[in-house]
């Protein structure tokens, strides 16, 4: 018995619109599945808070800290840095050139409640930590509840012996 195949001129439109398909699933499209940082948004950030601070951590591989330039004005917190082209010799010549020398600057809105005076930096292994503390009066307290009317119960001291 011999199959016979009959060719199908929409298979190929079908097979193209099955690899434009995958195209869009794929992470490119889908920005909340991103996990790199988005185009003119260099250094990648990090920012986290608790009770006492917050923490700006930001990753600058290859930069030197004496390059950074930290500034706070107000509640905005601004990073930028500028790497100089490296002088050339003249008996060199370039192969390949792929190491980035530019600079960048990245800005961002600091919340209300913060003491800039008292920021403090630290850089180690090109990742940079930026710490804020909170001021005293917008820092969380616990307020203890004290019933007011109701009848407080009697405590029964430890180790008391009863009469009787």
């Amino acid at each position: 018995m011999t199959i016979i195949r009959r060719v199908n001129p929409f298979d190929e439109l079908f097979t193209l619109r099955r690899a434009v398909d995958r195209l869009f699933d794929d992470d490119v499209f889908h920005p909340r599945a991103r996990r790199w940082v988005a185009i003119g948004a260099e250094p990648a950030l990090d920012v986290t808070t608790n009770p006492d601070e917050l923490v700006v951590t930001a990753s600058l591989p290859g930069w030197k800290p004496e390059d950074v330039e930290i500034t706070l004005s107000g509640s905005t917190l601004t990073i930028s840095a500028e790497m100089k082209e490296e002088a050339r010799r003249e008996d060199e010549s370039w192969i390949l050139n792929e190491i980035r020398r530019s600079s960048f600057s990245r800005t961002l809105e600091l919340p209300a409640g913060l003491v800039g005076d008292r920021a403090s930096a630290t850089c180690e292994r090109g990742i940079l930590t930026l710490r804020f503390p909170r001021a005293e009066e917008v820092k969380p307290k616990q307020i203890r509840i004290t019933a007011t009317g109701e009848a407080q119960p009697e405590r029964e001291l430890v180790g008391a012996g009863t009469a009787g």
